[in-house]
């Protein structure tokens, strides 16, 4: 009776035999109960006659208990605790014998107890308690998840607790243009020198964002003869989020979007641009690194 449905159905699910079998008489807990029950104290009356016979009624009373309460409630308990979904599978043949030889008095209990007591839904882990759970298999040795995919859980776990001005690039770190910017040569070497792919294009007084430049757009411009203004390209549109925003809500508005960078602000001035990638690194737990952040790396040593 201490198998959780939960518990039994996901088993069952999964192909689990001694889950698939137990889970009819689990469902029909109170017919299964009061079967065992009826089925114990019948044992237990049966053995204090047949001692009562040979031995001194306060004695066959007295053996009786003892057997009882060691072989039918301590050793079984303590054997089958640790196993007790693979136990109670093995012993289905017999709880069905049980229940169908006290029918006659365990289907009205069964409807009564049903009556009496009003089904109770099973609670839901919560977040920290699903947390605690994964954070269990890190050192298991019989566990089948591995150490990235405990961290990738856990980190999906955590992004509703943790804000997008956290994890955001600052303003200060971000490389920005204004519309009216000429790409010329010297420009175009210093936006290949950032790495970037994406770049925010922001008012004087970074207010505004009025969309996102992508640099592959760049591939077919004459920039030595005829070079044009940033107003003069294609700019993608951008919606600002502010910096309270929860991470799998950020996540939910980069797939609505269709966009991979997002400016953030905050008192109405932009703040900072957060990407669809430091997303994936919160719920990866670690950096992610392409080529250009490799040749910067060396550049610095």
């Amino acid at each position: 009776m201490a198998l959780d449905m939960a518990t039994l159905r996901r088993k069952a699910k999964l192909g689990d035999k001694h889950a698939k079998a137990v889970l009819p008489l689990r469902r029909n807990s109170h017919l299964a109960l009061s079967a065992i029950l009826l089925t114990n104290v019948g044992a237990v009356s049966a053995t204090s006659l047949v001692l009562e016979h040979h031995f001194y009624g306060l004695i066959a009373g007295l053996i009786t208990t003892l057997l009882v309460v060691i072989f039918g409630e301590i050793v079984p308990q303590a054997i089958f605790v640790r196993r007790a979904l693979v136990f109670v599978g093995r012993f289905v043949p017999l709880l069905k014998f049980m229940i169908i030889a006290t029918y006659p008095f365990s289907r009205p209990l069964q409807l009564l107890l049903d009556k009496m007591l009003t089904y109770e839904r099973a609670p839901l882990h919560s977040r920290h308690e699903l947390g605690m759970m994964i954070a269990e298999h890190t050192d298991a040795k019989d566990s089948e998840l591995d150490d990235d995919e405990i961290e990738i859980i856990k980190g999906a776990l955590q992004l509703s607790e943790k804000r997008v001005g956290s994890i955001m690039t600052p303003i200060d770190g971000v490389y920005w243009l204004t519309p009216d910017v000429l790409i010329d040569a010297q420009r175009i070497d210093e936006i290949k020198a950032t790495g970037h792919s994406r770049i925010p294009i922001f008012n004087n007084t970074k207010t505004i964002c009025f969309g996102i430049l992508l640099v592959k757009q760049l591939v077919d411009i004459d920039f030595d003869d005829n070079p044009p203004h940033v107003d003069d390209l294609h700019l993608y549109p951008a919606q600002t989020v502010g910096s309270g925003t929860a991470l799998d809500t950020m996540f939910r508005k980069f797939l609505s979007t269709h966009t991979q960078l997002i400016p953030i602000e905050r008192d109405d001035a932009i703040v900072g641009v957060v990407t669809i990638e430091d997303i994936i690194e919160e719920i990866v737990g670690r950096e992610i690194e392409d080529e250009t952040d490799s040749l910067k790396a060396l550049r610095a040593r």
